[in-house]
């Protein structure tokens, strides 16, 4: 446990370092997340609020001194923490697939609860000994918690499940399979559901003084029911985007709801009337906010790594945690795309595009900027005109198109506001195309065209729910997309859908097409690996990559694919062989993989540990290594 109110600097733009270079010399200073807070929740009956975060991290920031404690780390992201309600224990998920319980007092770890085949989402305490959990894996696992056992798993939902809250008898779950679900604590048993809905419904929360039970939907449309006789109490058109958090006062009731379009509203518990808007503060994270233990503040955390605190009768900002010391955001390396034969753009979760390059002498930052409206996370990336013009995606839901003069001269040449939620992927027309055009995957599930500024033009949607990636084919006016719904099309450039894909059964994260444009190859998870024919859709070939979640996926030649994973691999299958070379090259996930050069001799790979690699194709060996932040401590060596 670690208590300080220090901020060591993040690395500088310019910092190089070569392959072995070590940049965690001076000892590591935990002052705040070194990656997007995922929960941050108050202690009741303190000034004390506790975090996790997508570094791992378990922290407590104290609203009184600005500290924070570091209470430890998951081995993956932490998706969530909840505190008990007399504020003595504490419990994180992770995709590292466990629970671990806290003394929230302490800061030590009680219990480590294994159980889930897939991340944990989610976690809630009933009563002194027992907890629930829902994970991925679609299930729900209660515990006891002073054993460590499972005392129940129930099954039912038919997706990710991604929420849970209970009261003395039943639990509350919902997620991807559109559905909110009443559980008997006791039995097991399913005793009611509401749904399937339209859309997804990512979060739930009940208000038991007025027996109801609160969900945000991704239709930005809050649905109240009554806990008792099931009926719809309200339906509240709340946001323009989709809800990713509600919450009930636990005082009288009021919702607070945060949604994809940044804005944080409150509403009445009485008539569920708007009471009013939070003050708006830059990159705070909507799937983190939460109320205090009396009601009267609001907290949540940022993409920045840090806490930050409303007032809850007026919505007026107060404070933010961990922010006082030092330069802000944090080198997560969300993108990545060549430049050149040496050079590339990648993009992270601080908001800055950065240029790099690998040479003889290692590897180097040669320029960096930031959006021209601000900076806010950037989740994609693409190098157009030999790297002249780098064009970019945000969490905001803006297109922002960079211009290069020279290896170090980079500006914000334009940007504009495509209203269908966070930008996924950015991809451009060859001339072989005819055309100079953009293709943006969208999380609304629409595929916007737009012309090299950026300009909309034209808008598609041949997906119900999150665009994750797309592709364009090398010579003919095609692409190809996936989708959260596990939905992958082809179309024309004119939006006409050619072909859906059949296949997956769970969240595509990624595709791509080989170099010919013959194969279409996919990864999701579902775990596997799958390579079609792009001219009628067949399905040719399945592979099963182990029980890690894969996230990025590169198609180097007809008979080689690298698919990346969230757990730092790097897997390289050779589909005549059917062999697979697996490689750990980084200590968080890889997010995304692309081709260092024409001939697909060097990969190029970004990693939430805030480096990125140059990495050869054949072996997987990482020849250059180029790190802007050390995100946690270095292992302990013997």
């Amino acid at each position: 446990m670690t208590t300080t109110d220090a901020i060591a600097p993040l690395a500088p733009a310019h910092r190089a370092c070569d392959e072995g270079a070590q940049t965690d010399a001076a000892p590591f200073v935990f002052h705040r997340h070194r990656g997007p807070v995922t929960t941050a929740t108050w202690i009741p009956g303190t000034q004390r609020i506790l975090t996790a975060a997508y570094d791992g991290a378990i922290a407590r920031f104290d609203l009184d001194t600005d500290e924070v404690t570091l209470f430890g780390h998951h081995d993956h992201l932490a998706n969530r923490v909840v505190v008990s309600d007399d504020g003595l224990r504490a419990a994180s998920v992770s995709s590292d697939y466990s629970v671990i319980v806290w003394d929230a007092r302490t800061g030590q770890r009680l219990l480590r609860l294994i159980g889930h085949s897939d991340d944990v989402e989610d976690f809630c305490f009933i009563g002194a000994h027992m907890g629930a959990s829902v994970s991925r894996d679609r299930r729900i696992l209660v515990w006891d918690l002073r054993s460590g056992a499972i005392v129940r798993a129930i099954e039912g939902h038919e997706r990710d499940v991604l929420s849970i809250c209970a009261d003395e008898r039943h639990l509350y779950t919902s997620g991807d399979d559109s559905t909110l679900r009443v559980w008997d604590i006791a039995s097991g048993r399913q005793v009611r559901m509401w749904g399937p809905f339209e859309t997804e419904t990512d979060t739930c929360a009940i208000d038991p003084r007025h027996g109801r039970v609160v969900l945000g939907c991704d239709d930005g449309c809050i649905r109240v029911f009554a806990i008792h006789s099931g009926d719809l109490l309200a339906v509240i058109p709340a946001h323009r985007s989709g809800i990713k958090k509600v919450a009930c006062s636990p005082m009288d009731g009021a919702i607070l709801s945060a949604a994809y379009d940044q804005a944080i509203h409150l509403w009445s518990g009485h008539d569920f009337s708007h009471r009013l808007r939070l003050e708006a503060r830059p990159r705070q994270w909507e799937r983190s906010f939460n109320w205090s233990s009396d009601g009267a503040h609001v907290v949540a955390g940022t993409f920045d790594g840090t806490v930050l605190v409303w007032r809850a009768d007026d919505g007026a900002f107060v404070t933010e945690l961990g922010a006082s010391q030092g330069t802000l955001g944090n080198d997560c390396f969300n993108d990545i795309a060549a430049v050149d034969d040496r050079s590339f753009a990648t993009v992270n979760d601080a908001g800055h595009l950065r240029i790099g390059r690998f040479d003889t002498q290692g590897g180097r930052w040669i320029a960096q900027a930031a959006p021209g409206n601000g900076r806010m996370l950037m989740n994609a990336v693409t190098s157009r005109d030999g790297g002249r013009r780098v064009v970019c995606g945000a969490h905001d839901q803006h297109l922002h198109v960079f211009e290069r003069t020279g290896d170090t001269d980079l500006r914000a040449a334009t940007w504009h506001h495509l209203g269908e939620g966070p930008i996924n992927c950015v991809r451009g027309t060859t001339p072989a195309h005819g055309e100079d055009a953009l293709f943006v995957a969208c999380y609304s599930g629409a595929i916007v065209r737009t012309a090299p500024d950026g300009t909309p033009l034209t808008r598609f949607a041949h997906h119900a729910n999150a665009v994750k990636a797309l592709r364009l084919h090398p010579t003919q006016r095609v692409g190809v997309s996936c989708s959260a719904d596990g939905v992958m099309t082809s179309w024309d450039f004119d939006g006409s859908l050619r072909h859906r894909f059949a296949g997956h059964t769970a969240i595509i994260d990624d595709l791509d097409l080989d170099p010919t444009g013959e194969f279409l190859a996919s990864t999701g998870r579902d775990f596997h690996l799958l390579v079609y024919r792009l001219e009628d859709g067949v399905l040719l070939d399945a592979f099963d990559l182990g029980r890690r979640s894969p996230k990025g996926l590169c198609f180097l030649d007809r008979d080689t694919v690298v698919v990346s994973n969230y757990w730092g691999e790097l897997l390289r299958i050779d589909l005549p062989t059917r062999t697979i070379l697996r490689r750990a090259i980084a200590a968080n996930g890889i997010s995304a993989v692309a081709r260092a050069d024409a001939e697909g001799t060097h990969l190029l790979a970004s990693s939430y540990d805030g480096a990125c690699y140059r990495v050869r194709s054949d072996t997987l060996e990482v020849v250059g290594t180029l790190r802007a932040m050390q995100q946690r401590p270095a292992p302990q060596r013997d």
